[in-house]
């Protein structure tokens, strides 16, 4: 396991702490704390409520850095497939912010965990990897998906993402790098942990 000793990568602008860094195929898996709307990567993830329409947390956040333009094309999207379910992803442009892209996906509210959520999440990743690769986006960065406002415990929610994006890149070319841009020091820690445990 690779610590990264610097981050003066521009992609990284907006990280408030090193992270560790991990080879996974042909691609790298990155943990930072940092700011993801400040991030200069081909696409981030937006952990969406169903109607696309913004909200609170990393939702209300990327759809204020994004500016009026994100919020268009969700409507447009929405008039012409309706709301988005649980576990699927579309995508838009990245408005304001510095990535081309934003990917949108609805994670599962947590009810106690037998209501499929920790499927439902996995789909959250495997999806917005997909549409990745449909696009030719070669570095995506995700939040911690719903463990916000929808409850999913962080460190349940940790192990789920990291073997989701673990066995999507063991699997599939063309993605460089997956950075997960969490929120603060706890959560970071509950990724890493779920990390080191896998002895990559």
């Amino acid at each position: 396991m690779q610590i990264l000793s610097n981050f003066s990568t521009i992609k990284y602008k907006g990280v408030n702490k090193m992270a560790f860094s991990v080879t996974i195929g042909k691609s790298k898996l990155t943990l930072v704390v940092g700011d993801i709307t400040k991030q200069e990567v081909d696409a981030v993830v937006n952990a969406a409520n169903s109607s696309l329409m913004g909200g609170g947390g990393v939702d209300g956040a990327i759809h204020r850095a994004a500016g009026p333009k994100l919020h268009e094309e969700c409507l447009e999207i929405v008039k012409k497939q309706g709301e988005c379910p649980t576990g699927e992803a579309v995508i838009t442009s990245g408005g304001n912010m510095p990535a081309k892209y934003v990917i949108h996906t609805v994670g599962p509210i947590w009810h106690g965990g037998s209501s499929n959520e920790p499927e439902l999440l996995a789909k959250c990743y495997e999806n917005s990897l997909k549409l990745a690769i449909k696009n030719n986006i070669k570095t995506i960065a995700f939040p911690s998906i719903s463990t916000g406002a929808y409850g999913y415990p962080v460190e349940k929610a940790a192990v789920v993402a990291i073997k989701s994006v673990k066995e999507f890149l063991e699997n599939n070319d063309g993605i460089d790098e997956v950075i997960f841009v969490l929120f603060n020091d706890a959560i970071y820690k509950s990724y890493e942990s779920v990390l080191k445990s896998l002895n990559l």
